[in-house]
């Protein structure tokens, strides 16, 4: 099954994404903490933001933590088994678009419009108990205010700007 979510259409940068690679990425978010629904979308960003601060501030001053293989070990755990869903909108900044409607193409022939607005809150799920969407997949798309918790748009195959 392919992994590539193309997006494409009005957009200064043409951008080709890998869903196979976001398992890896720190901006991932658990689904059960995103199904929550509590500002997520704000506190994410702002989770996110303190992160990589305080990475910058190690690699700055060339201090290294101390390794803990237990954090480590659970980490890994966490991956092979959870599911995740990652935000849309810094894959759609990076392409800059020029238009304010957004289309997501499915494998099923569907194809949902979305505004700017909502596609910059979305989110995108990728995995299903730390294994890729195969069946409905490579993505579903999630509303960031979670009105599609419980029906999340499937087979998310590609995102053109319209």
């Amino acid at each position: 099954m392919e992994t590539i979510l193309p997006i494409k259409g009005k957009v200064n940068y043409a951008i080709t994404l890998d869903a196979s690679v976001w398992i890896f990425d720190d901006r991932k978010i658990e689904l059960e903490d995103f199904l929550k629904f509590d500002d997520s979308i704000k506190k994410n960003e702002n989770d996110y933001i303190r992160a990589q601060a305080e990475r910058w501030e190690r690699e700055r001053t060339g201090i290294k933590p101390p390794v803990n293989k237990s954090i480590k070990r659970f980490e890994k755990e966490r991956v092979l088994t959870g599911s995740f869903v990652i935000p849309l909108k810094p894959f759609l900044s990076n392409a800059e678009p020029a238009s304010d409607k957004v289309q997501l193409e499915s494998s099923d022939g569907n194809q949902h419009v979305l505004t700017m607005e909502e596609a910059m809150n979305g989110f995108l799920r990728f995995s299903k108990d730390g294994k890729p969407l195969r069946e409905d997949g490579p993505t579903h798309f999630y509303f960031g205010d979670g009105s599609n918790a419980s029906d999340p748009l499937k087979n998310i195959l590609g995102i053109t700007v319209i």
